[in-house]
């Protein structure tokens, strides 16, 4: 049985699996989200930024029983669109917005979507969703694992609700040489340029790492050296290398980077600076190549409007790790919860084409190595991060071995209500609003004119609270829905009441009610 299959379980034949050993025990957690019906439903965001002539790769999301065919209306000169696919290829020539409409068919019905092609300036217009090596593989990843991931993206379903990039971390690097005298692939990636070719193959985009110190984080070949010619040399002790030598080499290496065909770059040193971050920002556009430059690590917060100028995200803390609070096993490693809730001054610097970044997803199968354990979160604390890292426009990057996934995870990251709340145009990162109890409240304005609203209980009890909708603004009659059970509430006019579990979230969107009779 295969995990696209999976997608479409009930929750109570997910969980007789698991019983029978077929499945691991997050099997039975508890799913909320209802299946996708098999009609077509087209996900993803509704916005999507490409720079003149660069060339185009976007993939329409689509969930519903196969076959189905894609067609677009108005699509702008420069494009084509693969209707066996959703694969929208090519390049355009002049800048400017292009309105377009998606459809999708199938032997059970058609879905559209209204769709934006912004040509200008800015890419990343909405945070990248996709997944990222270090947190499974760390330094046993090589080239059949990453092929073997993109994969597993289409084959589970993950690609039909618009996770896209497939990025490898560090311990890729080699030897400097080739026509850019650039950092080659070792011999874990011995066909760079091949893997690229594979993983666009799929629909999807793929991503690299660097880092302009000498030596790496993990001990491997950096963007610098202290020779003219950038000779390196892998030393037992390297900390006094995690430094940025006297001759760079940021133009050479983005130029083999585009060359490869690679679509993210995660740069990598500590304390972030403006000076290296332009430095590639400038090397990477000169490629000709759309790719997303993201930062990493523990930002430093008084460049961050600096940073927003340059670069598409930067992390705004240490590594996360796979537990709910401190203390954490090093103490350079964060929690979830210390992480997620204390991003409140990074707000007002992130948006479309800059986004705050508090690192990637703990859920599923994760380890940082050969050795992989199932996420020690529990159900209810996944739902939290996932529902919290949304509402926070931040990017979504899986760290899980997606060859593992269960129908618990597989769901978690497939609910495109959720999805859309991250994914939304307006991209607003969500503000704490009010704390009632143990329970804290998170507030994000939509494109659409509605409001999600998330309610957190970090306490270690069910509380329940009543919210007063005019002191958030939402006067007059409002109409809820839960997004996580795709359910509608009802209509409120003046209050709500919430029931929250411990460590747990509700996640409702607020609109306008429609008129009695209307």
């Amino acid at each position: 049985m295969t995990i696209r299959s999976l997608q479409h379980l009930p929750a109570v034949l997910a969980g007789c699996l698991a019983l029978a050993g077929s499945l691991s025990a997050a099997e039975t957690m508890e799913i909320l989200t209802p299946p996708p019906p098999p009609t077509p439903r087209i996900n993803g965001p509704t916005i999507f930024g490409v720079r003149p002539h660069a060339p185009f790769l976007y993939t329409i999301p689509v969930t519903g029983d196969r076959p189905i065919t894609y067609s677009v209306d108005a699509l702008p000169d420069g494009l084509t669109v693969d209707p066996a696919t959703g694969r929208i290829t090519g390049k355009i020539a002049a800048a400017g917005e292009y309105p377009v409409v998606f459809r999708a068919t199938n032997a059970l019905g058609a879905a559209e979507k209204k769709f934006r092609i912004v040509c200008g300036d800015r890419i990343a217009l909405t945070p990248p969703l996709g997944w990222n090596s270090w947190n499974s593989w760390a330094g046993s990843v090589d080239q059949d694992k990453v092929l073997r991931s993109a994969r597993a993206l289409v084959s589970s379903g993950l690609a039909d609700h618009g996770w896209t990039y497939v990025n490898i971390d560090d311990t890729w690097q080699g030897e400097r040489g080739g026509p850019h005298h650039a950092i080659l692939g070792n011999e874990k990636f011995p066909d760079m340029k091949q893997l690229c070719d594979d993983v666009h193959a799929l629909g999807l985009k793929i991503g690299i790492y660097s880092s302009p110190w000498i030596t790496t984080y993990a001990g491997y070949r950096g963007g610098s050296s202290d020779d003219a010619q950038g000779s390196w040399q892998k030393l037992k002790d390297y900390e006094p290398n995690k430094r940025i030598g006297a001759f760079e080499f940021a133009k050479n290496d983005a130029a083999q980077w585009a060359d490869w065909g690679f679509d993210y770059l995660k740069y990598d040193w500590h304390p972030n600076d403006v000076e290296h971050t332009q430095q590639m920002s400038l090397a990477l556009r000169a490629t000709g190549r759309d790719i997303v430059l993201s930062l990493s690590n523990s930002a430093p917060i008084e460049h961050a409007a600096e940073f927003a100028k340059w670069a598409n995200a930067w992390r705004t803390t240490g590594d996360i790790v796979d537990v709910w609070q401190p203390p954490t096993p090093q103490p350079w490693q964060n929690s979830v919860s210390e992480i997620g809730f204390n991003q409140d001054k990074w707000a007002p610097f992130g948006g479309p084409g800059h986004w705050n970044d508090p690192d990637m997803l703990v859920v599923g199968w994760v380890g940082w190595g050969p050795q992989l354990h199932p996420t020690h979160l529990t159900a209810a604390e996944q739902y939290t991060h996932i529902t919290l890292w949304s509402m926070l426009a931040a990017p979504l990057l899986i760290g899980c071995d997606l060859e593992r996934l269960d129908a618990f995870t597989l769901n978690l990251l497939t609910n495109d209500e959720v999805l859309a709340v991250n994914q939304d145009a307006l991209g607003v990162s969500a503000h704490r609003v009010a704390t009632i109890g143990a329970i804290d409240v998170f507030q994000k304005p939509l494109e659409d004119g509605g409001t999600a609203l998330g309610f957190f209980n970090r306490g270690d009890q069910v509380h329940t609270i009543p919210v007063q909708l005019e002191r958030l603004g939402l006067g007059g009659r409002r109409h809820v829905r839960d997004l996580w059970r795709q359910k509608d509430i009802g209509d409120f006019e003046k209050e709500i009441s919430v029931t929250v579990e411990s460590h747990n979230v509700i996640l409702y969107k607020v609109t306008a009610a429609t008129p009695p009779g209307s």
